[in-house]
């Protein structure tokens, strides 16, 4: 690979790590918070979700920097990354409403809306370049796990919280 393509590759993995760690970082500590919920079964240990993150994230921008490189029309492009763009800045704001604003019924209707976008753009990249579409598949799994999780734990702690 061309050394400029090894820096833009980079240039999206980074952006999508930094998008992800601003958010935890302005979604403050979160393990106090999480460890007091009461949770639903198949709830995985707190410190399992940052390494599952850091995975999904680099992924996420291998996959747009696929699209980004590929050789198809550009309008075809810049709309299935702008669906990128917006999955990745709704789900830079769940944790932040989640944790940070302790809200999980608020928080339930943004990853519901994550969990659409992360298809479509799923669905646009699939028509695009298929690798692209199908390193995401795991993201859709997690977002879709997590939305269990979410939406549980609104409902278990619905007094509490």
């Amino acid at each position: 690979m061309k050394k400029r393509k090894i820096t833009e590759l980079l240039i999206f993995i980074i952006s999508a790590e930094l998008t992800g760690a601003l958010s935890a970082l302005i979604a403050g500590d979160t393990s106090e918070f999480y460890s007091e919920l009461v949770k639903p079964p198949l709830a995985p240990p707190g410190f399992l979700f940052p390494i599952v993150w850091t995975i999904l994230y680099a992924l996420m921008g291998i996959s747009a920097f696929l699209i980004y490189e590929t050789d198809a029309e550009e309008s075809v492009k810049k709309n299935a990354l702008l669906v990128y763009a917006i999955q990745l800045f709704v789900n830079f704001t769940w944790s932040i409403i989640f944790f940070r604003f302790e809200m999980p019924g608020l928080s339930s209707i943004v990853i519901v809306a994550l969990f659409i976008l992360v298809a479509v753009m799923i669905s646009r990249f699939c028509k695009i370049r298929p690798a692209a579409a199908y390193i995401n598949i795991p993201y859709l799994i997690w977002v879709g796990f997590a939305s269990y999780l979410n939406i549980a734990i609104w409902l278990l702690n619905r007094a509490a919280v």
